[in-house]
């Protein structure tokens, strides 16, 4: 975009793929626009006797030609495009006047009205490219681009995509993170405002389906009717059935799809039908519900370790793939997730194998929303003081010295 002005300028996008473009100076500014050259394909010559590190690093790695030398007349021979940063304005002028005469569009760096040509502040979002021009006020431009770009990440700014008829059915397998709804990725965000349908699990972020437009067709994955099928089938089923019709389909998890979320199995499901499925990472609860909660998982001189464990199935059931008896030898964290019904005896199986039964242990409620709660034991008391506090999933349980280690449960 650009405002108007005496003479504005006239905006276009340069495919400088194999073509020569030389750059004068290798300082500041040079540092912040060789990346967006030689990501473009620019065949790149720098002219300066010296360069800053992270310039000379491009060189080394052979990511551009570099003659260490001043400007000369003739330079911009076989260019089609310059950038002149140097920090001497005679040198910066002289450049700018071959330029005019060779007809190379030209930026100067030290005097954007006498140049050719202007960059803009540009950004990019998922293969989208914007570009600001304001003028000779490259902090509004830049100020401009950065609400537009926000926008489009955080899914603020509407920009539908529009799929041919042709396209393959997709999906994407979207981690929501813990609870608090600020803490979803900012991709994982913008998939969700560009979405058809959204097949929801309970534990994900539900403030963020109330801003959804209502042409979206939100699917509570708790809900879904099973029949003869059993619950992750159905959901696999539903996930199917939506990315065939044609639909921008988002399945909306709690915490990491990967983290004990069973996002694996939905994506080989989705695979064996031929639907392609992007898998956007969530933080997961292990993590950031004790941080939330001012515990951190490993601390200097405290924890070097910390290990996340399933505790859905008891230590005793046959179908229990954890080495309980490995876990109690460890001296770093434990991390349970949903193992509040299990927690007395998981805490007596880990006593049994040798952990300390004085071994800090914090449960924390509902982690990073507003109903948190945070509820302190030890190992020999916790499966007692979960029952007494009427603590209920999702919980996480963090057991270790770092509990000590950390805030206290009121701040």
């Amino acid at each position: 975009m650009a405002e108007h002005t005496e003479a504005a300028a006239y905006p276009v996008g340069l495919r400088l793929a194999g073509r020569r473009v030389v750059v004068l100076g290798a300082g500041q500014v040079a540092q912040r626009r060789l990346p967006a050259l030689i990501a473009a394909g620019a065949d790149v010559l720098l002219i300066s006797p010296s360069a800053t590190p992270s310039v000379e690093a491009m060189a080394e790695a052979g990511e551009l030609r570099w003659e260490r030398r001043r400007y000369r007349d003739g330079d911009f021979e076989g260019a089609w495009y310059a950038l002149i940063s140097t920090d001497d304005p005679a040198a910066n002028a002289a450049a700018s006047a071959e330029a005019e005469a060779r007809r190379v569009w030209a930026v100067r760096s030290d005097d954007a009205a006498a140049a050719s040509a202007w960059t803009p502040a540009t950004g990019r979002s998922e293969g989208v490219t914007v570009a600001v021009l304001t003028g000779a006020d490259p902090r509004r431009s830049a100020a401009v681009r950065d609400a537009v770009v926000e926008g489009l990440r955080d899914g603020s700014l509407a920009a539908p995509h529009y799929r041919s008829r042709a396209a393959r059915p997709a999906v994407a397998l979207v981690g929501g993170g813990p609870g608090d709804p600020d803490l979803i990725t900012v991709r994982g965000r913008r998939l969700l405002a560009e979405a058809d349908v959204v097949i929801a699990d309970r534990l994900g972020p539900r403030d963020l389906l109330d801003e959804l437009p209502p042409h979206v067709e939100v699917i509570d994955a708790a809900k879904i009717p099973y029949g003869r099928f059993m619950a992750q089938e159905a959901i696999n089923n539903a996930l199917i059935e939506h990315a065939k019709a044609g639909k921008s389909v988002v399945r909306l998890k709690g915490g990491d799809p990967y983290v004990f979320g069973r996002g694996m199995e939905e994506v080989q499901a989705l695979a064996e039908h031929g639907i392609t499925c992007t898998v956007v990472p969530g933080i997961s609860s292990s993590i950031s519900v004790p941080a939330a909660a001012g515990i951190p998982v490993t601390h200097r001189g405290v924890a070097h370790e910390f290990t996340v464990v399933s505790g859905h199935v008891r230590p005793d059931d046959p179908r229990s793939l954890v080495d309980w008896e490995a876990l109690a030898r460890l001296r770093g964290t434990l991390v349970l997730l949903m193992a509040v019904e299990n927690i007395a005896a998981i805490a007596e199986t880990l006593i049994g194998h040798g952990r300390s039964p004085e071994t800090p242990v914090a449960v924390v409620q509902e982690g990073t929303t507003a109903a948190q709660r945070r509820v302190d034991a030890t190992l020999a008391t916790a499966g007692e003081r979960v029952k007494a506090e009427g603590i209920r999933p999702p919980a996480v349980i963090v057991i270790g010295d770092v509990v000590a280690a950390g805030l206290s449960a009121d701040r």
